[in-house]
């Protein structure tokens, strides 16, 4: 091997304690993922940041679920198994009156929080996408508990978002305290967000990939790293009081088949369109959403609407946990499943554009899972075989997939929420790709980006 300069140095950032190269004198960078650190070195004071954003995303995550357990508790005396079950146990005026009541604390808590707290930033996405990752903690914070109060309570929103928020927020107090450049602190809170997500549904794999994937969309070793090692550790600490169960447990081994595939390709272009009005319904009730005072009356009367058609169909209360997983069992009739399917969107819809702050992970999870078993439960009557639930697997993972523009995730996520779908690999596969790639044609926006504050100059 030549030994002169140039030839068998290392140039890679950091230096690796092998400083000659191997035989060919090939660079290690010539692999395009482990070129240098970039502009967030990996500094070991950066690490126990990571160590340290994670301890703490996970001891609030716990936190949060336990202030949601509480919300539930009081709301509708629930203390575990169907959330739908408990709140159908309820009284008419019950059910209405405690989404009045979540409709009207929440509106005066969050006028109170924008008008007092307006200069804080405390939008995750928009922070690590188009600024320095800052993030205001006394904002986050008390969106974070609201929106967990008023979930709840009933409302039509995912509980995902706040424990997001939080370890974002998490990252950036702790970049400040060490002092850590923009880039270093970007890829915290980014790292923090993922990790928020991974320990309130116990998916650490599918938090870490959604940092990548949608949070920072890079799959480069200085990405990935920092991405595992916080939501691995979020994850673990949140074993303190939340469950290492997968959110849905003991579902049936779906088997493939001929019929799953060629369904797949169906239903990945209708789910493909369906994500596209989705989520221009979302960027529309975003833009509109109520500002200052306003919200004290849009927020209780959306909050009203919803709770008078939860008399009929108390499925619609709550993130839609429940609709997911009857789903994925295979109940529930075509009138059923078709009213669901076209309610549940519109009632998250409707709470987010009255000016509420949650998630919609959950609530668009479970639609395409009651999509997925409303036409599965249709196909089977011309190519019969294959059981419901395996469908409502696959219309879930497309749907998540094609609405989050990120497959990986979609189908991860799907995969580690109820440990169960590996033998579905293929038509999950499939389905997800051909939604994700109609739906990025169609239009290209995600359930994140149709969510972006407006501002003076849009971009495409």
């Amino acid at each position: 091997m030549s030994t002169e300069k140039g030839e068998s140095e290392r140039l890679r950032v950091p230096q690796p304690l092998i400083k000659s190269r191997i035989a060919s004198g090939r660079g290690a960078m010539e692999q395009p993922n482990v070129t240098g650190d970039g502009d967030a070195a990996l500094t070991p004071v950066f690490w126990l940041a990571v160590l340290l954003t994670g301890v703490i995303t996970g001891l609030i995550g716990d936190g949060l679920m336990g202030i949601l357990q509480i919300a539930e508790r009081v709301a509708f005396h629930y203390r575990g198994g169907s959330f739908t079950n408990a709140v159908a146990a309820t009284s008419d005026v019950r059910r209405v009156g405690m989404l009045l009541i979540a409709g009207c604390f929440g509106a005066g808590a969050w006028y109170l929080i924008r008008r007092y707290f307006g200069h804080e930033h405390s939008e995750i996405d928009e922070a690590v996408w188009n600024g320095t990752g800052e993030l205001g903690i006394r904002r986050s914070a008390l969106t974070s508990v609201v929106s967990e109060i008023v979930i709840g309570f009933g409302a039509s929103i995912g509980r995902e978002a706040a424990p997001k928020l939080m370890g974002g927020a998490a990252g950036s107090v702790l970049s400040q305290w060490f002092r850590l450049s923009a880039a270093q602190r970007r890829l915290l809170v980014a790292c923090g967000g993922g990790a928020g997500l991974a320990c309130v549904y116990n998916v650490p794999l599918g938090g870490a990939i959604f940092t990548a994937e949608v949070l920072l969309g890079s799959f480069t070793i200085p990405t990935v790293m920092p991405a595992l090692l916080c939501s691995l550790v979020a994850t673990g600490t949140a074993y303190l009081s939340l469950s290492a169960s997968p959110t849905y447990a003991h579902l049936p081994t779906y088997q493939s088949s001929a019929s799953l595939l060629t369904w797949s390709v169906v239903g990945g272009v209708a789910i493909g369109l369906l994500s596209v009005g989705y989520i221009r319904l979302i960027g529309w009730a975003s833009v509109l959403r109520p500002k200052g005072l306003h919200v004290l009356w849009a927020m209780p009367a959306a909050f009203g609407v919803v709770g008078v058609l939860g008399i009929w169909w108390p499925q619609l209360f709550g993130n839609g946990k429940d609709m997911a997983h009857d789903a994925f069992f295979g109940l529930g009739g075509l009138g059923i499943l078709a009213l669901l399917w076209i309610l549940k969107p519109l009632v998250t819809i409707l709470t987010l554009g009255s000016g509420a702050a949650g998630g919609v992970f959950t609530p668009f999870l479970a639609t395409g899972a009651v999509f997925g078993a409303l036409a599965g439960t249709a196909w089977i009557h011309f190519w019969p075989g294959s059981p419901v639930g395996a469908f409502a697997l696959i219309g879930a993972a497309a749907m998540i997939g094609a609405a989050m523009q990120a497959p990986l995730s979609g189908l991860v996520l799907v995969l580690e929420l109820t440990f169960s779908g590996f033998t579905l690999a293929l038509p999950m596969m499939l389905a997800t790709l051909i939604a994700t790639a109609v739906s990025r044609q169609v239009d290209g926006y995600s359930i994140y980006s149709a969510r972006l504050p407006k501002r003076r100059e849009a971009t495409s």
